[in-house]
């Protein structure tokens, strides 16, 4: 039996569904405005996983053009039934005020990593969709209930409707079929037949530091559903010194050797010195994370071993381990066709007139569009954050003629939060490098009249970024051998959940190659490779 170190997803991947085919495990989890849509993961063990499908890669998929920060893809609910995967997810428009638009939809596909299908529309009530496939081959699709009435609690239950595979569409009655305990914030349901029980597994408390998972069991799947005994199932609410915090928005496995599991979301505060423990309770940068707890049954209702609470390293499954080879190189060289899984861009897919991996073989060319504070065509292409201490390095060729042209590094959390290290141009100085700060939408230059201007024969730069927990700071280099230090300490958790407008965000933070052109022309930069490498 092996050991499994918690989490087994790190960096920005929440809201885990875990499904079984066979002896193949899947978990599925949140994009959010990030596009492809969706990451599924593989594992034979349930220890080590691999990135293998990003299944919404079509705009007739999914379309977050225009989208908020931190709407577009919530809670993905992945299941395997009649010889195929079913994937339930939302497209959230709307995140601020009284209402949250959110069409919820379904895809379909015979491999997970083949083309899914193209998408059925099924509700608009409310978000964190999920489908059940029962005991009889009925299908039930659930979802919490949105409620943007003055007065009323905005989340109004779970709701429950049958769907009718042949006909692809819901039918007959929908129904609150629980409300929630007096934790409220009820959603995230996921329905599961065990034993002759229907048990409802739901988050609650708000996915910050109060999050929590509620199960629930009735012998009718319309209920009435009595909650667990000792619930929550898992919390880290009441324990802040546990590094596995915000523990919650759970699903359950049952794997072929019949042992049980929970994989649920959970956030690594940063460590803080001399700093009071709850006032703030902590910023996560790498954003809300999937771990795995193993459960066991008593008359009836399922526990977490060793408490309601996540523990770091838990006792695998009976299964031999099966170790992946790593799904993305350290360095990349660009010489593929294909961009690495592990890269994404911004709320729509970036055609080969924006990002090109042929236009300069061995390079990966961006041509310039909008700002880092645009919602709608960013030439970025960036990947997570997956470590506490971590180096990032890229090398550019760019050779702008206005200070509105500007291509480089950046770390990035949202359209108001993200900080880039750029070749831009200056009217007394030529070609330079500057960085710019966005701060909760407060903008900075601070190297002020310290710009660094780039000398005329140097065609590529080198740009890196040292990242060691709480600080990171930008490098540079005119020949890949010489390291300057751009004198500006930034801070980590500034690209956090917890930072950004107080709180109530949902990505993490991403560092990438962007370029800019807000002159309209297009210029393009040249990115000869990308290295991403944990340190110590």
């Amino acid at each position: 039996m092996t050991t499994i170190q918690n989490p087994i997803l790190t960096g920005f991947n929440p809201d885990p569904s875990i499904c079984r085919a066979g002896d193949d495990y899947y978990i599925a989890v949140s994009t959010f405005e990030w596009f492809p849509g969706v990451g599924i993961y593989h594992s034979k063990d349930l220890k080590n996983w691999r990135l293998v499908s990003r299944p919404l890669k079509r705009l007739s998929q999914l379309n977050m053009m225009g989208n908020p920060d931190s709407g577009g893809v919530w809670a993905p609910a992945l299941s395997y039934s009649d010889g195929k995967f079913w994937l339930i997810y939302s497209d959230v428009k709307v995140t601020e005020g009284r209402w949250k638009d959110v069409h919820n939809y379904l895809v379909t596909c015979e491999t997970i990593d083949g083309e899914w299908s193209e998408p059925i529309p099924m509700n608009s009530s409310g978000f964190d969709p999920s489908l059940f496939h029962d005991e009889d081959g009925r299908k039930y699709f659930v979802n919490m209930y949105w409620d943007h009435r003055i007065g009323k609690h905005n989340f109004n239950g779970i709701i429950l409707q049958e769907y009718n595979a042949s006909e692809q569409k819901l039918v007959g009655k929908s129904e609150i079929i629980f409300r929630g305990t007096d934790i409220k914030l009820t959603e995230a349901p996921h329905l599961y037949k065990i034993n002759g029980y229907y048990y409802l597994l739901t988050a609650e408390g708000g996915t910050k530091y109060e999050h929590q998972a509620t199960i629930a069991r009735s012998k009718n799947l319309w209920g009435p559903y009595e909650v667990h005994p000792e619930n929550p199932l898992i919390t880290s609410m009441m324990d802040p010194r546990n590094p596995l915090q915000k523990a919650g928005h759970a699903s359950i496995v049952h794997t072929h050797t019949d042992d049980w599991f929970l994989v649920h979301l959970t956030g690594r505060p940063l460590p803080k010195e001399d700093e009071p423990l709850l006032d703030p309770r902590g910023f996560c940068p790498l954003g809300r994370e999937t771990a795995i707890q193993r459960l066991e049954w008593k008359d009836d209702w399922p526990y977490v071993v060793g408490g309601n609470q996540p523990s770091l390293e838990i006792k695998g499954p009976k299964i031999e381990e099966v170790i992946w080879e790593k799904d993305f190189d350290e360095k990349d060289d660009f010489d593929s066709e294909q961009l690495n899984q592990h890269f994404q861009s911004l709320r729509i897919p970036l055609g080969e007139e924006i990002v090109s991996l042929k236009d300069n073989p061995g390079h990966l060319r961006l041509y310039g569009k909008e700002s880092l504070t645009s919602k709608f065509t960013q030439a970025f292409i960036a990947r997570r954050w997956q470590h506490f201490n971590f180096t990032a390095e890229t090398k550019v060729a760019f050779n702008p003629e206005s200070f509105q042209q500007a291509a480089g590094l950046v770390n990035y959390y949202n359209t108001q939060n993200w900080t880039a290290l750029q070749i831009t141009w200056d009217e007394e100085l030529g070609r330079i490098l500057d960085l710019t700060t966005c701060d909760n939408f407060a903008f900075d230059q601070p190297l002020r009249r310290e710009k660094i201007s780039i000398p005329d024969e140097v065609d590529y730069i080198y740009l890196r970024v040292e990242v060691k927990t709480n600080i990171y700071q930008y490098f540079y280099s005119f020949d890949g051998k010489e390291w300057s230090v751009i004198p500006v300490e930034l801070y980590a958790y500034k690209l956090s959940d917890d930072y950004i407008q107080g709180g109530g965000f949902f990505t993490g933070a991403f560092v990438g190659m962007q370029c800019q052109d807000t002159s309209g022309q297009n210029l393009s930069a040249d990115f000869d490779y990308f290295v991403y490498k944990e340190t110590k």
